[in-house]
């Protein structure tokens, strides 16, 4: 992987500050230690920090093309390049390196803004136009690369793969966006397009953006969308066979690389998956790895050992503490915005064990919102088909009486939690399925914000996220739409975001074939009854793979990648968590209700309320706030 930063003079051509442009490119040296280069013109500054990967002595970037018209730097892998390059060398393009770069720069040239529908892999790029004085920006489709980028109130375009390197120009301005901290609290993240900062983007996944010189409106344009339109099938048999065969293509295609190469390993079904095709293409043992916990109830150590040793993988496992805390506000500066996932604590670990083995691994991420294998899509599923059994007027009111009447039982499993479902029942389907997986519920951000942010807020709510992609939403099925929020929020803005952060941090490579837009594209035309059936998600998929895992991976409850924050709220977090949250950052920043959060504070200890999912995004907001 690589980092990438840009400086573009929208209205005219004004000299690029060299030391600012460098600075922005150095703070992001983790992504690319192996090579770093800028390219500085009239009025344009590219940036470029390498790992490399395909080509290892060619390749340098910022790229000029042979005839010096277009300029490119670019982050990520695209692993139809030879392909690609194929038809490029028809056309009478010739190459002088042998790596996906280069493929990209003439495809431009070839294709112009079309390029971006020939590609096939994970990537986010800038290429300059000097003969059409245009700056081009893409990202991929399903957002696997990040993008960053402001437009200035003197005129100056810039861009990033973090938002560090942006804040390294003096000219940015730092004023929070309310509305992205209601966002905040309530997914744990700050959704595409915002970030925490206003006037300051994420370019959205399957989107480019084109900029001319002399133009100051920057409007990104979809060039691709996930479309769920179920097709008919022959058989489940079939299926499945076709499943298998376009899984091995999409992750053998991720295994090309001159370095080396592994897995992660978590014993779940998508990573045991992703491994499992692996070792059929691969003639030497692969190299995996797994995070341990002591804790049984967060440890999958044995599941991931089993696969390993059917499979024959060089395995490596590292045990994590209980106590593994130490990097809360190392966190804050990898995340560079509030950021309240806890799993970003072992992925941090586990891209480290990695990283002592391999420079490029794959990962499973993306099988659940691809063939819906999170227990909340069952649950929200019926809870629609209950919606849809009552009368608006009668429905509303009854469950969202019966939600606040019956008792709370937070620390409950799940299907004990019926005050939960009465009140997600009592809303229309998009606010039941957010208030399903919103860290801070509606109640508690209204008393957790102080007045001053309410009224920031003018009325804004998290939920309206959900609704702008629902108003997108090519698709009528219940169970389809919220797969579909998903891609767009959360496995972007969360799970995305947690893995390359974490990986860049340790310069290694996260591949993910399960997001092969191809993969992508053809599970979208399978209907929802062959991924959520009764009560078995990812049924297809998990049919699919019975040949190749054994039954209780396939068939065992989701267990997830999480952390014991309440014991470590209640333990040895208890004295640093109260004076952070009590303390002058937050009290300071006015945003928040300071007796409430004492309450909170008060309340979690005794064990009267579980409070952990808002004190950890306290505690994360304020370290952001910190170091800020």
């Amino acid at each position: 992987m690589c980092g990438i930063v840009g400086i573009f003079d929208v209205t005219g051509q004004r000299p690029i500050d060299r030391k600012v442009l460098n600075q922005m490119n150095e703070s992001q040296f983790h992504r690319g230690p192996d090579e770093g280069g800028l390219h500085i013109e009239p009025g344009l500054g590219l940036g470029h920090r390498r790992l490399s990967i395909i080509d290892l002595s060619g390749g340098q970037q910022p790229m000029v093309s042979r005839d010096g018209n277009a300029v490119l730097t670019y982050n990520g892998e695209i692993y139809n390049f030879m392909d690609l390059r194929q038809e490029l060398e028809a056309l009478g393009y010739r190459f002088a390196s042998h790596c996906d770069t280069e493929v990209i720069l003439y495809a431009w040239q070839a294709w112009g803004e079309a390029c971006v529908d020939r590609l096939r892999g994970m990537f986010a790029f800038a290429i300059w136009d000097r003969s059409q004085q245009t700056l081009f920006l893409a990202r991929d489709r399903l957002g696997i690369k990040p993008l960053f980028y402001a437009l200035l109130p003197d005129g100056q375009f810039v861009f990033s793969s973090e938002l560090k390197a942006l804040k390294q120009h003096p000219g940015l301005p730092k004023v929070l966006d309310p509305s992205a901290i209601e966002d905040y609290f309530g997914f744990g993240y700050i959704p595409e397009p915002k970030t925490v900062y206003q006037n300051v983007y994420k370019l959205e996944p399957g989107f480019c953006l084109v900029l001319p010189r002399g133009s100051i409106e920057c409007r990104p344009r979809r060039y691709w969308n996930v479309q769920f339109a179920p097709q008919p099938f022959a058989s489940e048999q079939a299926v499945a066979e076709e499943l298998i065969v376009r899984l091995r293509e999409a992750v053998a295609m991720c295994m090309v690389a001159d370095v080396p190469l592994g897995a992660f390993l978590s014993g779940g079904v998508d990573s045991s998956a992703v491994v499992a095709m692996m070792a059929g293409a691969s003639p030497a043992p692969v190299n995996t790895c797994s995070i341990a916990f002591g804790d049984p109830a967060f440890n999958e150590a044995h599941f991931a050992a089993q696969v390993a040793a059917r499979y024959r993988t060089d395995h490596r496992t590292e045990y994590v503490g209980s106590d593994d805390y130490g990097l809360i506000r190392h966190l804050a500066g990898m995340y560079d915005e509030p950021y309240a996932d806890s799993s970003a604590l072992p992925t941090y670990r586990v891209c480290e064990l990695a990283k002592k083995q391999v420079t490029v691994v794959l990962s499973g991420d993306g099988g659940d919102e691809n063939v819906a294998g999170y227990s909340r899509y069952r649950w929200h599923y019926h809870e629609d088909k209950m919606r849809s059994w009552l009368p608006d007027g009668l429905r509303v009111p009854l469950f969202s009486a019966l939600g606040r009447m019956y008792p709370k039982a937070e620390g409950a499993p799940k299907l004990f939690r019926a005050k939960s479902t009465l009140a997600s029942i009592g809303r229309d389907s998009l606010s039941g399925y957010f208030h399903s997986v919103s860290l801070v519920s509606n109640e508690l951000r209204g008393k957790l914000f102080s007045q001053r942010l309410k009224n920031e807020l003018q009325g804004y709510e998290a939920v309206e996220v959900f609704r702008r992609h629902a108003a997108d939403a090519p698709t009528d099925s219940p169970l389809s739409l919220v797969q579909y929020l998903d891609m767009k929020t959360y496995l972007p803005g969360d799970i995305l975001t947690k893995v390359d952060r974490a990986s860049m941090a340790h310069a290694l490579e996260v591949r993910v074939p399960l997001l092969d837009h191809k993969l992508v594209e053809w599970l979208a035309t399978l209907p929802p009854e062959l991924k959520l059936k009764g009560r078995e998600g990812k049924y297809i998929f998990k049919k699919a793979l019975e040949p190749y895992l054994p039954a209780d991976i396939l068939y065992r409850p989701k267990m997830g990648f999480a952390v014991p924050l309440n014991q470590w709220f209640k333990g040895a977090l208890k004295q640093p968590v109260r004076a952070a949250l009590l303390g002058e950052t937050l009290a300071d920043c006015g945003l928040f209700n300071t007796d409430f959060i004492q309450q909170m504070l008060d309340q979690n200890q005794s064990g009267q309320h579980d409070y952990a999912a808002p004190i950890w995004s306290l505690l994360m907001f304020e370290a952001f706030l910190e170091q800020a």
